[in-house]
């Protein structure tokens, strides 16, 4: 019996989602998640908003990334990362563990390089934060500079 590629690539990827999460798991329970060692010269900004910028409470948010590629959460490629925005967060996450997802620590595991998102009006702090592909911090931590933001 001969198999299709698309059936071949499709049993592949399966394979290797569930030998990642095996490898995941386990990791857990013991303690630390391994973290992928970040390339040098590296630089995660914010192309929009500008620090200081006052903005509406709807905003698009650009995100710059220098010396890396962009790739979905899940892809095992040397070089690249996908994105998340910490909205209003004093420190980063624990670097021993995915990063987590919610309201405050946004994920764009598709590998998109901006967004659009709904802030009250105040002064907000937004940061960028590159994962792997496990959404681990990279070794050191490959954040952007923290931006403030007054939304009217």
């Amino acid at each position: 019996m001969q198999l299709s590629k698309p059936f071949l690539s499709t049993l592949l990827l399966a394979g290797s989602l569930l030998g990642s999460q095996a490898l995941w798991a386990d990791e857990a329970k013991t303690s630390t998640l391994p973290r992928t060692k970040a390339p040098e010269g590296v630089e995660l900004y914010f192309i929009s908003p500008k620090d200081g910028e006052v903005v509406g409470q709807e905003l698009t948010v650009r995100f710059g990334l220098r010396g890396m590629g962009v790739s979905p959460a899940g892809t095992m490629k040397e070089g690249t990362g996908h994105h998340h925005l910490l909205i209003d967060v004093d420190d980063l996450p624990p670097l021993d563990m995915p990063i987590p997802a919610d309201a405050n620590h946004v994920h764009f595991g598709g590998g998109q390089t901006e967004t659009t998102i709904k802030l009250s009006p105040g002064k907000h702090t937004l940061q960028l934060d590159l994962a792997d592909a496990m959404h681990m911090q990279f070794d050191p931590p490959i954040v952007s500079e923290k931006i403030t933001v007054t939304v009217n």
